[in-house]
């Protein structure tokens, strides 16, 4: 079946049982693939055992620039700079262009699966800067 009908379904039983959905960034940070490096396991524990145990339920939110996500202003055990990326760049301005670019591939590789969705789940996806 066409990806957007597993994401309806996914939705739907979402609704029904009141589930939550979180996306942990457990991948790089502090710059690209050779600057950076990999999350701390403690923080990506930290981060998921507040989602799992709703201690993000009661805290300021931001909204992500490009893709529009919630993000988490404080997390229990996890530092601040954590739930801001480019802050823990030495180049912010190299933060943005790799995040732009990630969302122009998203935009471009979406249109692959954009066929029968609503106008809202097409309008739902990331903004170029």
């Amino acid at each position: 079946m066409p990806a957007f009908k597993y994401a309806n379904m996914l939705k739907q039983k979402m609704a029904r049982y009141g589930a939550k959905c979180w996306l942990v960034n457990t991948g790089w940070t502090g710059g690209k693939f050779g600057i950076g490096k990999r999350i701390s396991i403690h923080h990506t524990r930290a981060l998921l055992n507040a989602a799992l145990e709703g201690r993000l339920s009661d805290v300021e939110y931001r909204r992500d620039k490009l893709f529009g996500y919630e993000v988490p202003m404080t997390c229990p055990d996890v530092p601040p700079d954590v739930l801001i990326p480019e802050s823990s760049w030495g180049n912010k301005d190299d933060y943005w262009k790799k995040y732009d670019a990630m969302a122009a591939r998203y935009i471009e590789n979406f249109k692959l699966f954009a066929s029968g969705c609503p106008d809202e789940v097409r309008a739902a996806g990331p903004k170029r800067l």
